[in-house]
């Protein structure tokens, strides 16, 4: 069931794209190796690609809402996979796995029409 808006979903974009970037620091594993830099770039990377989502809260909407879930549930699947691909699992891999998996369960739960989208297609105005 996809119970999840674009707008709510842009929110947490941002917020996991800022939080990836300071979690080596905030969660004491940054050494400078993979284990760190996977969730730099990763954070950085869906920033980026947030800002440019046709959704509430992109500025240049040049990403389909499609495209942008594709590349959460990618972006996902390579951080949960990354302390093994990388080979840094015997030091950390708790927090790659979790972000990962909660990273694709909020792309499967997310709607893929924004409500201004919706709305304009069927004529309602959505009350919540």
């Amino acid at each position: 069931m996809k119970f999840i808006g674009t707008r709510a979903h842009g929110y947490i974009d941002y917020i996991v794209g800022v939080l990836l970037i300071a979690a080596p620091w905030i969660l004491g594993f940054y050494r400078g190796g993979a284990e760190s830099w996977v969730p730099i770039i990763l954070g950085a990377v869906i920033i980026l690609y947030s800002l440019m989502t046709d959704y509430e809260l992109g500025m240049a909407r040049m990403i389909s809402m499609r495209t942008h879930l594709t590349l959460d549930v990618i972006g996902g699947l390579f951080l949960a996979v990354s302390p093994w691909l990388f080979n840094y699992a015997d030091y950390i891999w708790e927090p790659h796995v979790i972000v990962g998996i909660l990273e694709i369960g909020v792309a499967i739960m997310t709607r893929r029409v924004p409500a201004t989208e919706r709305e304009r297609r069927t004529g309602k105005v959505a009350t919540s």
